[in-house]
């Protein structure tokens, strides 16, 4: 009797195999582009005597310190009226650009904003003694998302897909009587504007008995590819009206807007024109 060995049984190729086959990697999404920022800004005497606003950009010019830290753009106005308005605006722009370095990016941005511009307050009243002031409007951009402060009567204008937004609001006379109808319960905001003093300050840097109301955001404005933002004094905001400044920030290039804003205001040839300041940031990708 023969013996033969059982030969052992060879398994089918991998691809004959009913097992299913591992899917295929997907390739990873790519990282989602970040907003970069383009810059412009001017600045007139207007029919003044000197120049008593200032302003500052911050980190405008390096991408990586832009990136840790955000952007920062301040505009002061300086109260002509009162002792050394300059002085007031240096003061103002000073503080903020040191309390900028010092700001806890993973904490309230926004708060931390008021209240830098409380201490740049502080600063030019201990500097002028409640003899001079200073209006204020501070923006700072951070991952994409826009935080402000103001006091007094600057300008932040925001322009979205062709539309105009007035983003703060302005500490004087008008809007103290229409808030006052309207807890009245009256809605017509006539009151304000009929009122001889509607343009004076109820509020700004250095006052003698400041009671710390701040207009700032305590949630972030999220950014767009597009949005352009306008900072500037009263000798811009208060003498050019929304239609005029809407065409003005339409231009491609923050220089072609600085441009076109410097023409309109010397257009209207007031003959008691402030001195006027203003800075463009366009955002894109």
């Amino acid at each position: 009797m023969s013996l033969f060995r059982r030969r052992p049984r060879e398994s089918p190729p991998a691809q004959e195999r009913n097992t299913p086959s591992a899917p295929a990697p997907v390739p990873a999404a790519p990282p989602p582009r970040r907003l970069s920022y383009r810059l412009g800004n001017l600045q007139g005497v207007g029919n003044r005597e000197r120049q008593e606003d200032s302003f500052a950009f911050v980190n405008a010019m390096d991408v990586h310190d832009m990136l840790e830290q955000g952007l920062f753009a301040v505009v002061a106005d300086g109260m002509g009226g009162l002792r050394d308005g300059k002085q007031a605006s240096e003061t103002a722009i000073a503080v903020l650009r040191a309390e900028f370095r010092g700001f806890d990016r993973g904490g309230g941005l926004g708060e931390q904003l008021r209240d830098a511009v409380k201490r740049a307050g502080e600063a030019v009243y201990a500097a002028l003694g409640g003899q001079g002031g200073s209006t204020v409007v501070a923006c700072l951009i951070y991952d994409g998302k826009l935080w402000y402060a103001s006091v007094g009567d600057s300008f932040l204008w925001l322009l979205r897909d062709g539309e105009l937004l007035r983003l703060n609001r302005e500490d004087n006379m008008m809007n103290l009587r229409w808030l006052e109808c309207i807890r009245r319960g009256d809605f017509d905001p006539a009151a304000g504007r009929e009122d001889p003093e509607a343009a004076a300050l109820t509020r700004f840097l250095g006052m003698e008995g400041f009671d710390g109301e701040i207009d700032f955001l305590r949630r972030p404005l999220a950014l767009r590819d597009g949005d352009a933002l306008l900072l500037c004094s009263d000798g811009v905001g208060a003498v050019l009206s929304d239609e005029t400044v809407r065409d003005c920030l339409r231009f491609p290039s923050p220089e072609q807007s600085c441009a076109a804003l410097e023409r309109a205001v010397l257009l209207e040839s007031r003959p008691y024109q402030d001195n006027y300041t203003a800075l463009v940031i366009r955002c894109g990708i």
